[in-house]
Order: C-alpha cells, then structure tokens, then sequence
C-alpha cells in the first residue's frame, strides 16, 4: 500500500506522520532534529512512499538535503498558501502532519522551491552581503547623528564617513566621550567595509562568468551587485509558469481581491521575495539616471499616480524585461521594453 509522509519541522524537534493511500496514520511521532534518527523511523515505510512532504519556514537544508539524498522524493510545502478548514475544533502538529500527507495524496500540495543545493552557498552568501551592508551603513548614520548633534550640522558625505580615520575624528576636537563613541562607529564601520570587500570579491568569482549575469547586466540600473542579486535569487526562470509570476514573485504586482468590480479587500503584499523586491526598486531608481526611455516612462507615471507607484511601475517593467531577457537568452531591448 501507497505510504505519504508529512513532516511538520520546529526549530527543535520535528512531527513525523505517516499515512496510508486511505489517510490512515500507521505511524506518528515527535522526533528530535536528527537526520539519522529521522531516516530511521522512515526506513521501515521507505520501499512504499509515494513522497516526504516537510513544512518549515527556514530551517529546512539538513532535512530536506539528507532525505533526498537518500533517495526520498521531498516536497517544499508553502506555508502561507496552505489553509486549513476553519470549522476544525482542534488543530496540532501531529493533525498539521497528517494534512501534509493528506494534501499529497490528492496532488493538492501547494510547494514551494527546493532551490538547488550547489547554488544555495552562493546565494545565501549574498544575502551576507546584504546584512553587512545595512549594518554599516547604520554606523555610518550613526555618525552622521553624532556630528549634528554636536556641530549643529554633518558637512561630510557619506562617502568621506566611511573613510574617516582615527586622526580627522581626535581633529574634531569632541569631548573624550564623543570621541569614543565616533571612533567605536568608525571602527565597526572599517571591519565591515573589509569583510563585505571579501564577500563581494568571492561573489564576482562565482556568477561573473554565468550568461545570465552577463545578460541581466545589459539591462540599465543593474550594476554588478544588483545583476548578482537577481540571478542568485531568481534561479532558473524557467520555473515560473509565465512573466506574471515572476512578477508576482518579485512583489511588482498589485494585491487585489474583488467581487462585481468592487474592491473586496486585499491579498498578502509580502508574498514572494523581498531580495528581489528591493533589487528591482533600486534598478528603477538608478535607471532613472541613466536611461532616457525609463525616465519618460516614469514621468508618464507620476502625472497620473504619484512617485512611489511610478517607481513601482517601472520596477515592474524591468522585472518583467529581466524575465524575457533570461528566458530567450536575449540583451536587452530599450524599444522592446519601452515601446
């Protein structure tokens, strides 16, 4: 008989439910985050399983890896799209399990995206890169704040703050207090700046000679970070169904939900990636600057909306330029884009 396996995981421990091909349980326990003792209990059922279905929201890598590896079929389920009937008066992980299975079973699993495990280090590196730079950029403002407080105004950029070294801030003239704390900023701020130089040289060594970074640098407003970003985040397009989705999964998409052509209510904004949703707004700011088709499309916008919608829509435009561009293998085509 057919077997279907739902794994609901925690951070510490992991519900197991195994079903039968008639939903009936044949075996359900809470297992500690151990991939051998979780391949263990499987075992006995592994001749008969259809598929492992495994819900978690970020720690899934040593599971899902571990039971692929041993020849398991392993699905991704997508929490936020799974919704249980509201009219159940009880709920629990050892229930939340049993649906997984249940959900299999029917080919009714909403899933989410196993992304491949050779590129998954990169990926996750740049998101590092990410972090690094909000936290530097947070002492650089930390910084700024001291020298408004203390002289009324910051009459260096940003650029110079970053480069500050320990004699321009004891030239300053601060009290011994203030002093210390700029220099503690100033020298957070130079640790990062070196450690982000690491990662970002690591980064250009992995994807500078993919054709898809090649290609997505040809779009203007995606530099080296941005193309990087995009490819690493997106993976293969050729998992999205059409450009819409990408679109969707780059939350460049309004959420809407209406009924007789009234506004009902709407969806969840947040749903998708919000590395790609940041990478594309940042794409149109600069594009702004550098192309005049995306500036005139901006400025058709913003007569009609207002600044943030213009952004978003051309945002948009350029996520779903990026789309054709990977799926065709094509540079990109200002006319195309912009006619």
């Amino acid at each position: 008989m057919r077997k279907f396996i739902g794994i609901d995981l925690h951070s510490n421990n992991s519900v197991v439910v195994v079903a039968d091909e008639d939903d009936r349980v044949v075996y359900q326990k809470r297992l500690p985050n151990n991939l051998e003792a979780i391949a263990a209990a499987l075992a006995p059922h592994r001749d008969d399983t259809v598929g492992v279905v495994i819900e978690s929201t970020y720690n899934w890598y040593w599971l899902v890896d571990g039971l692929m590896g041993r020849g398991y079929r392993v699905h991704l389920a997508n929490p936020t799209a799974i919704k249980k009937y509201e009219g159940l008066k009880y709920s629990g992980d050892f229930a939340d399990a049993a649906y997984l299975a249940h959900l299999l079973r029917l080919g009714l699993l909403p899933e989410g995206y196993i992304y491949p495990r050779e590129q998954r280090g990169a990926r996750d590196l740049a998101r590092k890169r990410m972090q690094l730079v909000r936290h530097c950029t947070a002492h650089i403002l930390a910084i700024e704040g001291i020298l408004m407080r203390q002289t009324g105004a910051c009459r260096s950029s940003g650029y110079a703050l970053k480069r500050m070294t320990v004699e321009q801030v004891e030239a300053l003239g601060f009290a011994p207090d203030v002093a210390l704390a700029v220099q503690a900023n100033r020298a957070v701020s130079a640790v990062l700046q070196q450690q982000i130089a690491v990662l970002e040289q690591r980064l250009k060594e992995r994807v500078s000679l993919h054709p898809d970074y090649r290609l997505l640098r040809t779009v203007p407003g995606i530099g080296e970070v941005l193309a990087t970003t995009i490819m690493l985040e997106a993976g293969p397009v050729s998992r999205f169904g059409a450009v819409g989705n990408f679109a969707s999964y780059c939350r460049c998409v309004d959420t809407l939900r209406e009924s007789n052509g009234k506004k009902k209510g709407e969806g969840n904004g947040k749903n998708g990636n919000k590395y790609l949703a940041w990478a594309f707004v940042e794409a149109a700011n600069f594009a702004l600057r550098y192309c005049p088709q995306a500036k005139s499309f901006y400025e058709r916008k913003k007569r009609k909306t207002n600044v943030v919608v213009a952004i978003k829509a051309l945002a948009h435009k350029l996520a779903r330029a990026c789309f054709h561009i990977l799926r065709e293998q094509q540079p990109f085509d200002v006319n195309r884009c912009f006619a």
